[in-house]
């Protein structure tokens, strides 16, 4: 965790802070957006709302996660430098896991994720997004495990995040075979 965090990893050392689902989270992506590819152009392939503020009526940390594809994430010269000069932070490389990278935005708490476009880690944040917004039993079994884990004391954020990993499996499952069957 520590080699990926550009500039080192914040200790949270609290529990996580959840809040209701706010109508304003939508809005808050179309702009970030907005942004990102009026400073990318076409080299924009493909830009979505991910995460738990995607998912209308999902308990969420006020944080807009967000996937980005580019041709190739790899290629940091190739966006990096204008993401910087519009304002935005590179604060994870991690070149190991599907060359990841992420930006935090210049005035929006944003979690903009950086993948080569066709990488099938997008996918499968789609499928669980898309799932849960049609899924009330699946949405509300997550909303329980992440209150439930939310309450605990963490060191990093990454490690509730980490924590919710087997319940993120479990229905990312049910999704794929509702799909593959569907």
């Amino acid at each position: 965790m520590q080699a990926a965090h550009i500039g080192g990893v914040r200790l949270h050392s609290a529990p996580i802070q959840l809040i209701d689902y706010s109508a304003e989270w939508p809005a808050l992506f179309a702009r970030e957006a907005e942004r990102v590819r009026a400073t990318l152009g076409p080299r924009v392939l493909m830009l979505e709302h991910v995460g738990s503020t995607s998912v209308p009526g999902l308990v969420a940390k006020p944080i807009i996660d967000m996937i980005l594809a580019v041709a190739d994430s790899a290629d940091e010269p190739a966006y990096v430098p204008a993401m910087e000069t519009a304002g935005y932070v590179l604060q994870i490389r991690e070149p190991e896991w599907h060359q990841h990278r992420l930006f935090k935005g210049p005035d929006t708490d944003i979690n903009l994720h950086v993948y080569s476009f066709g990488c099938p880690e997008m996918d499968k944040m789609l499928m669980f997004r898309d799932w849960l917004r049609s899924n009330d039993a699946d949405r509300e079994l997550y909303e329980r495990a992440k209150r439930e884990l939310a309450k605990q004391t963490w060191k990093y954020v990454q490690n509730y995040a980490d924590a919710k990993t087997s319940v993120v499996e479990e229905i990312i499952a049910r999704a794929r075979a509702a799909r593959d069957h569907g």
